[in-house]
């Protein structure tokens, strides 16, 4: 079975008060369009056609890497007008999935059970009850409880309006079909516009049988027209993936502060995640890690019984097993990390790898470095990296231990067990097993005055 999935996304989206298009809004730092291409792809022999209009260049854009027929729709006349856009896109044989590209909860499992229902005899309609469902097409029921039509709002009558089954719009049905009944349309409403809701009228006169699903949660099918559905939508979306976390073994303290933004490639048991922790990208955790609060963690790979204190930011870093991280380090590109580093706080790590058992605790930057085993680095010390146009590489070997409020002025190499006196800069390379100082000699100046503060 072919099925050809027909995104309607040309909407302006007046009320988000916005000069970005709406379905360009984000959910989980992606783009309401893109959650709903992502789940059509799960459809097995799926092709996806996205109707476009309002800024289309810009939608484009913005997938322009993915496989999509763009169509666009270049006045904005109704859902059925955007559909028949499509209409030479659409075989006789497919089974065309109607989705909006600003209902990005749609789940794939949904859409399934929805296809599911079409056949030569039937229209395949997604409905949900609303207990405030103004603003939605109603679905209109004869007395043997089918389908015979929908109206929408502002041509509903008030007896029509207590009605809270409604119209979601997505649907299926066979392309044949279809497109029969675009051909159909009319615009005599109150919007002088080209409803696609009018085809389930016609399917009926035509003897179809209008089968009807639901969701099993109606978030799955709330659209966004304004920043407050949005806002909404965003909380529901993290709600679903923290359920999911929790059947996999990871606590949270406390499941409404954390935000997911990416994705999880694996995940171990018996992880605890503290208050306001999100994660971006893709990243890869162990058994017993801890995450403290206000951690921000971006594609990293986690070992075993890692803990990372409150408020550090990880980014493309790779953490050996029972590291310590933090409060407040932050470990930046091409970090990698051996089993049990310690990193402590206002700590910065970039290009930087640290061979097992190494600690740098304190108010320290180690950028384009190699450090060894068994390191020490002392509170303050430095590796001055950058010229002012080209990056230089620190090397120290195991065993070394660096003195605080030091400067390690690249490229320079610290020998294996070398002891660096605390102040010192160093600007050559250091032997093996000694200890290297750079001191100016402590004087008093004598009569020596503060500077005052010249004129008004």
């Amino acid at each position: 079975m072919k099925i050809t999935t027909i995104v309607l996304a040309a909407g302006k989206g007046t009320r988000m008060q916005s000069q970005l298009p709406k379905v360009l809004h984000k959910i989980a730092d992606k783009s309401l369009l893109r959650h709903v291409f992502d789940t059509s792809m799960q459809i097995a022999n799926n092709s996806v056609h996205i109707i476009v209009g309002h800024q289309a260049a810009l939608v484009q854009v913005s997938m322009q890497d993915l496989p999509i027929n763009w169509i666009e729709q270049s006045q904005q006349l109704g859902t059925g007008h955007a559909v028949q856009q499509a209409t030479d896109f659409i075989g006789n044989d497919d089974v065309v999935l109607v989705l909006f590209g600003d209902v990005p909860l749609i789940k794939e499992s949904t859409i399934n059970t929805l296809i599911s229902n079409v056949n030569d005899d039937s229209l395949a309609l997604l409905t949900v009850n609303l207990n405030n469902p103004h603003g939605y097409g109603r679905i209109v029921r004869n007395g043997l409880g089918n389908v015979t039509n929908i109206v929408e709002e502002k041509d509903a009558t008030e007896s029509q309006k207590l009605i809270t089954e409604v119209n979601t719009g997505i649907m299926a049905v066979l392309g044949k079909d279809l497109k029969t009944w675009l051909s159909r349309l009319s615009n005599n409403n109150a919007q002088a516009e080209y409803y696609l809701t009018e085809v389930i009228a016609m399917a009926v006169l035509d003897g179809k049988t209008i089968v009807t699903s639901q969701p099993i949660n109606a978030d799955e099918v709330l659209g966004v027209n304004n920043r407050i559905q949005l806002a909404y939508l965003e909380r529901a979306y993290q709600q679903i993936q923290v359920e999911a976390l929790m059947e996999q073994g990871v606590s949270f303290r406390d499941p409404k502060r954390f935000d997911l933004r990416g994705s999880l490639v694996s995940l171990g048991q018996d992880i605890d995640i503290d208050v306001n922790v999100i994660f971006e990208g893709t990243i890869s955790i162990g058994n017993n890690v801890k995450i403290g609060a206000n951690t921000i963690i971006k594609n990293a790979k986690i070992a075993d019984n890692v803990e990372i204190f409150a408020n550090c930011i990880i980014e493309d870093a790779v953490i050996g097993e029972s590291c310590r991280i933090g409060p407040y380090a932050r470990l930046r590109p091409e970090t990698t990390l051996a089993d049990n580093v310690h990193i402590g706080n206002f700590v910065e790590l970039k290009k930087a790898s640290v061979a097992s058992a190494s600690k740098i605790n304190h108010l320290s930057y180690i950028g384009d470095a190699e450090v060894g085993s068994k390191v020490n680095i002392g509170a303050g010390t430095i590796t001055c990296n950058y010229d002012g146009v080209n990056k230089f590489k620190t090397i120290i070997g195991d065993g070394a231990f660096i003195g605080s409020d030091s400067q390690l002025i690249a490229p320079v190499t610290i020998g294996k067990n070398a002891t660096i006196g605390a102040g010192t800069t160093v600007t050559k390379n250091t032997p093996d097993d000694q200890l290297t100082l750079s001191r100016v000699k402590q004087i008093t100046i004598p009569g020596w005055q503060r500077p005052t503060k010249q004129g008004n």
